[in-house]
């Protein structure tokens, strides 16, 4: 307020450029947006973007980068290697498909390992699987955990023991009277005729089924949070998560089956390479300014290195894994190493995202972040 004074000898107190002149505009306008004249300076500054004493406005994720991203990697593999395993089984390859169950069964193991260390205590995994709640993806990827690991465990088991070998097959009698047993299914392949019990095949093919929905849940999980990085790449990141997992299960095959059996490897490294680097192409360019932790830091330079193995490793299985076993072997180790860096690429990313309090509040701006509570 001014506090000048009118007394007889004139204005007291007064402070020039302080108090209003008759004339000159005033300090109401009507709602709505006006044009600003030509050299009109604003007294408004510019909104910034900021929080209070540069302080996070959402909470950093507090999982460990072995156990959660590792968690992503290793479900990925896992249901990726059930699918390719169930194709390699039905079309006559069981050197393949056995490498694929083996590598499922330890992968999926793996990863409920980590994911129940990140929580501390075996029981918290239990106490998920009171309710089923469609509306939950942690709900939802629990109970997919539980249909698809009995069945990864009994197809692995079957073929490296053949048990359930004879019990596979069903016992009849024949008119004459005299008690048999049907014959095993069998394969034929490269290397010769195989035994395949029924039970463990059915087992086989139910977890190359279920193991769509093993690799690509977690992507749902993750982007059902309130992490920019993750929450606005919602789209994309079920397609890069599957092509990813594809990839490293035909990095395992390659690595693992020989020569004349490794084409369904071949051909789903280069599928699933189109798939993740097409994906995670889109989501770059329609993220805009929250695909910068993509781009920069720890997870830019994860990122950049999973492109570059994955190109390099989807080259060698395309020309060369058909013709040498080294060169087979050097693009699937390629081809897991890339995944793996996708994997925690896109962990360090989320992470480095809920870290600065920019990315959250232009996506608040935009119109498409969750609520922050």
């Amino acid at each position: 307020m001014s506090e000048a004074e009118v007394t007889r000898e004139g204005e007291r107190g007064r402070r020039p450029g302080r108090e209003a002149v008759p004339g000159e505009r005033g300090g109401y306008e009507r709602p709505g947006p006006r044009r600003r004249r030509k050299g009109e300076r604003t007294v408004v500054p510019e909104a910034e973007f900021g929080s209070y004493y540069g302080r996070p406005i959402i909470k950093e994720p507090p999982w460990a980068a072995v156990d959660i991203a590792g968690y992503l990697f290793f479900g990925g593999l896992a249901g990726g290697s059930s699918a390719l395993a169930a194709g390699a089984e039905l079309t006559g390859r069981p050197a393949l498909a056995r490498a694929g169950k083996i590598g499922a069964l330890a992968a999926i193991s793996l990863s409920t390992a980590a994911l129940i260390h990140d929580l501390g205590r075996p029981a918290r995994f239990l106490n998920m699987l009171r309710v089923v709640k469609p509306t939950s993806p942690m709900s939802m990827g629990s109970w997919i955990l539980i249909a698809y690991g009995p069945a990864t465990g009994v197809a692995a088991v079957t073929d490296v023991t053949g048990l359930l070998l004879r019990g596979g097959t069903t016992p009849h009698t024949p008119r004459k009277g005299k008690p048999s047993r049907l014959p095993p299914l069998r394969w034929r392949s490269a290397t010769g005729t195989g035994t395949v019990p029924r039970i463990g095949r059915a087992a086989t093919i139910w977890a190359g089924l279920s193991g769509a929905g093993v690799a690509s849940y977690t992507s749902v999980l993750i982007a059902n949070t309130a992490v920019p990085a993750w929450h606005e790449a919602h789209r994309e990141m079920p397609f890069m998560f599957v092509g990813s997992g594809t990839i490293a299960a035909s990095g395992l095959g390659l690595l693992a089956a020989p020569v004349h059996e490794n084409a369904p490897a071949r051909a789903s490294a280069v599928f699933g390479a189109v798939l993740e680097l097409a994906a995670g192409h889109r989501m770059r360019r329609r993220l805009g300014l929250l695909a910068e932790p993509y781009r920069k830091g720890r997870g830019g330079a994860l990122m950049r290195a999973a492109q570059a193995l994955t190109v390099a490793g989807t080259a060698g299985a395309a020309f060369a894994a058909g013709r040498s076993r080294l060169g087979a072997a050097l693009a699937g180790g390629a081809l897991l190493a890339g995944s793996a860096c996708t994997r925690f690429g896109v962990f360090e990313a989320g992470r480095a995202s809920a870290r600065d309090p920019h990315y959250t509040v232009a996506a608040q701006r935009s119109g498409h972040a969750p609520a922050v509570e």
